[in-house]
């Protein structure tokens, strides 16, 4: 992989898990009641605005790497996005990390590995 395919997977992954850790946030922020006035307030939160942001810029360095490697590759070196989203929810959030979380968060990822390498 040269280094520039590492660059933009290093981007997607960081960008992805930053996006999601961002929506996290802004939920777990106190909101004034349900329906209507909830959502008004999630969608001004400066929070979802930058992690609508990264999720762009996910796509966007997604496609140029999906234009580069192989369908089955990339969907193989993506799944480290399931580990690094669990470890930092965990870290930021204090989410409990219980030996069934790693137990499945390991399966899912060996079996995104064996699907990519038997394609």
């Amino acid at each position: 992989m040269t280094p520039t395919l590492f660059l933009l997977w290093l981007s997607t992954i960081v960008f992805d898990t930053c996006g999601q850790l961002m929506f996290k946030a802004a939920a777990r922020k106190e909101h004034p009641g349900q329906g209507w006035a909830y959502w008004c307030f999630i969608l001004g939160q400066p929070l979802i605005l930058a992690g609508i942001l990264c999720y762009l810029l996910v796509f966007l360095l997604w496609l140029a790497f999906l234009a580069a490697v192989p369908l089955a590759l990339a969907i193989l070196l993506s799944s480290i996005n399931i580990i690094t989203l669990m470890l930092a929810g965990h870290w930021l959030f204090d989410e409990r990390l219980t030996p069934w979380r790693v137990v499945g968060m390991l399966l899912v990822a060996a079996g995104v590995t064996l699907s990519g390498v038997t394609s």
